[in-house]
């Protein structure tokens, strides 16, 4: 089964457990919130409407986050004239619960985040739990050639005399 949902200006066709980002909604992350502007419901007899009598979605809020930086750039082009703005969109991510029809409620309740695993801790006295230590790598001892010695410098010559005036 499957609806088209029309949610924050756009459509969107949804099936349950879908997740989805749609314009922002003012709900906090964790509830179930119903979305009664069904277009359409489908499966064996599909129902037209705008909207269908009776139908609803059920979502989960699960995050609201923003999406990436747009920029705009305008420039008039010999007239030192330039214009940049940016902005970032605000989007709630959604999973599609249930699609409820004859006006019933939600049954299906918000999942629960999964607990981070617990640490191990380690008594002191715990020979077992010890980490392996790591070798220090063994050094080269190749010797390197020796120097060459510099030939002493050259004597420089001696100065001419001046010629007098």
């Amino acid at each position: 089964m499957f609806a088209v949902i029309k949610t924050g200006g756009k459509q969107y066709r949804v099936a349950p457990d879908e997740t989805l980002k749609v314009a922002r909604l003012d709900s906090a992350p964790g509830t179930i919130v119903q979305l009664g502007n069904v277009l359409m419901v489908g499966g064996d007899t599909p129902v037209l409407g705008n909207p269908v009598a009776g139908a609803a979605v059920a979502v989960e809020v699960i995050a609201h986050e923003r999406g990436d930086k747009v920029i705009s750039f305008k420039k008039r082009r010999r007239k030192n004239s330039r214009r940049k703005r940016g902005y970032r969109d605000e989007y709630t991510l959604i999973r599609v619960t249930e699609i409820l029809t004859d006006g019933k409620k939600p049954t299906v309740e918000a999942r629960k985040k999964p607990e981070p695993k617990p640490k191990a801790e380690v008594a002191e006295g715990d020979d077992t739990a010890k980490k392996p230590v790591k070798k220090a790598a063994a050094k080269k001892t190749a010797a390197k050639p020796a120097a060459k010695a510099k030939a002493p410098a050259k004597a420089k010559a001696a100065a001419k005399p001046k010629a007098k005036k």
